[in-house]
């Protein structure tokens, strides 16, 4: 570490003062043992699933690095999941990454190129605009969900055109227009790139996405599937066609230089996919719990909860009143058995900090009554 009179100990200083000032330094925290959940990403209960645990216990072997998918970390089994993956995805091919964050920061910087335009949601995460970065090509941002917006920055793009959008937006809770952006890229021809992170597992008659559910697969370029929401695991896989696979395998640095996915992972993974086309129950009672919810806070003073959340709810207070006040309530809510996390700047714009409730097909009415009751309290 450079001496403290130096001027980088003093820059990184600065900053972090800065960011406590503000209220938005950011620390690690041990998960709470014995809340309820409202917060972790597992939409379905996959990871306490007795299949998927089961599958985990029979790989015990399997435990360990390997090496790079190219060197020493291939196997009969990621192949094998990658077939999976691609046939019950509607795709020609998948290639497997160890994150959605590697996926996304993978496809960015290695298919667009120096010459080609990317539009991307204002709302894209932060994986998506990290690759952005990466790719050389221009970049424009277009409003949230404003498909007018896209076609006016057409006029600037050149070379291959990509439109990048998550199908569930994992900030707001709300959707991509899937059907109008998909017409708008056929029509002019564009390469549309969808993030399914938060609708991988859920949505489509067996659990394959938004996307299948919407009968879309034609008119996506690429999809990123992640495994660390919905599927209760880790990892993520890029879908499309056997050229664009081929493509990453070659330029994709992400994929290249990386240790493969662990091998328990890909077993822990393929079991899950068994299991998902049959969670059909457990996908219709995260929604019904998710409208009951979305009712229930929206009765509470000061409290808003947009009418176009899905899954994720943001959950708004009258006046905006600071990230101070957010985390504040997020304690509270953890003190009395709940596990509920504040969202503050950067991760969303200063003045629209908020509670991000996630819902789960575990959870129950009660448990949404009891929260809403404390936030009640708490409000007034």
């Amino acid at each position: 570490m450079p001496p403290a009179s130096s001027p980088l100990h003093q820059r990184l200083t600065e900053h972090l003062a800065k960011r406590e000032a503000d209220g938005t330094r950011r620390r690690l925290t041990l998960p709470p043992a014995g809340l309820v959940d409202f917060s972790s990403n597992d939409y379905l209960g996959l990871s306490r699933h007795p299949a998927v645990q089961q599958a985990l216990l029979a790989a015990v072997d399997a435990a360990g690095s390997t090496g790079s998918r190219l060197l020493t970390g291939n196997s009969a089994a990621a192949e094998a999941l990658e077939t999976q993956l691609a046939q019950f995805h509607g795709a020609e091919a998948a290639l497997l990454f160890n994150s959605g964050y590697a996926a996304n920061l993978g496809f960015f910087a290695a298919v667009p190129r120096r010459g080609d335009t990317i539009l991307y949601d204002e709302a894209s995460h932060a994986s998506v605009k990290d690759g952005i970065r990466g790719s050389f090509a221009t970049a424009w941002s277009f409003r949230h969900n404003d498909v007018a917006d896209v076609e006016r920055k057409l006029a600037r793009a050149t070379g291959a055109v990509f439109v990048a959008v998550e199908s569930l937006y994992s900030m707001d809770g709300d959707m991509a227009p899937l059907p109008e952006l998909a017409a708008l890229c056929r029509e002019r021809e564009l390469y549309l790139v969808v993030d399914e992170a938060h609708t991988n597992g859920l949505y489509g008659p067996r659990g394959e996405g938004l996307v299948v559910e919407l009968g879309l697969e034609n008119d996506v370029f690429a999809r990123v599937l992640t495994f660390g929401k919905a599927l209760g695991s880790q990892g993520a896989a890029v879908v499309g066609a056997t050229l664009l696979r081929d493509y990453l395998l070659n330029f994709s640095r992400p994929f290249i230089y990386t240790t493969a996915l662990a091998p328990h992972s890909v077993v822990a993974l393929a079991a899950a996919y068994e299991v998902l086309p049959d969670l059909l129950a457990e996908r219709r009672q995260l929604f019904a719990l998710s409208d009951y919810l979305r009712t229930r806070l929206n009765a509470v003073p000061g409290l808003r909860v947009p009418p176009e959340s899905h899954v994720i709810h943001p959950v708004f207070f009258t006046g905006a009143p600071g990230p101070a006040h957010v985390r504040q309530v997020a304690a509270t809510a953890q003190a009395a058995g709940f596990d509920v996390r504040a969202i503050v700047a950067p991760t969303v714009p200063t003045g629209t900090e908020r509670l991000r409730l996630i819902l789960h097909s575990y959870n129950t009415e009660a448990e949404i009554n009891e929260l809403a009751t404390l936030l009640t309290r708490i409000s007034g």
